[in-house]
């Protein structure tokens, strides 16, 4: 994963309450187990007049001129809410969105993003209408966003900044699981004895 350092993006606004993640996704937009081929299906039920003709919804906010590539998501409370689908989170990296800001996030969706790169940002309702529209800087090092502070868990920040992901995480022990394996097989060397057939 790419690591996630500093953002400066127009951020498009989507002032939804339980933004779910079949709005995200649909279960009819996941044709495979991949981590690509979902961008096309990011918010289909909002992003398009007609889904199966791909009509675009000139209402929907990624739909609007000043917000295409736009890379950070405002919205509201328990956005990623619903079932537990990562797609959703795949689905909006591949659009191009590094970061959401939001009111809060559901549990499960707040990590599949950390472990996928996407920065979750929780900030006061307030304060997100306050950028929402705009142009915005998220300093993950910093933890502001054009001077506002978040929290973030000290894990899930490392994790963002240096791009890492779960496996990437378990491999930075290596070196530790190494040498207690070896301290292991020195006080327990009949645990590692191979069987022959």
């Amino acid at each position: 994963m790419k690591p996630f350092t500093t953002l400066t993006s127009i951020v498009a606004p989507l002032p939804r309450d339980n933004v779910d993640t079949d709005a995200i996704i649909p279960s009819r937009e996941m044709t495979s187990t991949s981590k690509t081929g979902l961008a096309d299906g990011l918010f289909a039920p909002w992003r398009y007049i007609n889904s199966a003709a791909r009509t675009p919804n000139p209402n929907f906010v990624l739909n609007q001129p000043e917000y295409h590539g736009a890379q950070i998501l405002a919205s509201g409370a328990n956005f990623g809410c619903g079932s537990s689908r990562e797609h959703a989170v795949w689905a909006l990296a591949e659009y191009g969105i590094s970061c959401v800001i939001a009111e809060s996030f559901a549990p499960i969706f707040y990590n599949n993003c950390i472990r996928n790169g996407i920065a979750p940002i929780a900030l006061p309702r307030t304060v997100i209408g306050t950028l929402a529209g705009g142009a915005a800087t998220v300093d993950l090092a910093a933890q502001t966003v054009n001077g506002h502070a978040f929290d973030i868990e000290a894990e899930a920040k490392m994790m963002l900044l240096e791009g890492l992901d779960a496996i990437d995480l378990t491999l930075k022990h290596r070196d530790a699981t190494a040498a207690w394996q070896a301290r292991d097989r020195a006080a327990r060397p009949w645990i590692y004895l191979e069987k022959h057939p």
